[in-house]
C-alpha cells in the first residue's frame, strides 16, 4: 500500500523538479502535476509526484493523523 504525505515545497528547481521536506527529511519531488507550485506551498506527495497543494491547517491536519496512526502501529 502506498500513501501520498504531505510536505513543505523548500525549493524549486529549473527542470521541474523540487526539494519537499516532513519532519526534517527531504525529498526531491516531481512538480510536473501541480500548478503553479510555489517556495512555502504544502503538497501531497505520492511515489515521488506532488498531485496536489494544499493549505496549511489541512496539512498540519493530515500529519498529525498519521503521526496517531503511527502511535496505534507500535502499540502491542
Amino acid at each position: 500500500m502506498c500513501l501520498a504525505v504531505p510536505m513543505r515545497l523548500r525549493e524549486i528547481r529549473a527542470d521541474g523538479m523540487g526539494l519537499g521536506e516532513l519532519d526534517g527529511a527531504e525529498h526531491e519531488i516531481d512538480l510536473s502535476l501541480v500548478a503553479e507550485p510555489h517556495v512555502g506551498d504544502f503538497v501531497i506527495v505520492h511515489a515521488g509526484y506532488a498531485i496536489e497543494k494544499l493549505d496549511e491547517r489541512e496539512a498540519d491536519e493530515r500529519i498529525a493523523l498519521f503521526t496517531e496512526l503511527a502511535k496505534d502501529l507500535q502499540t502491542p
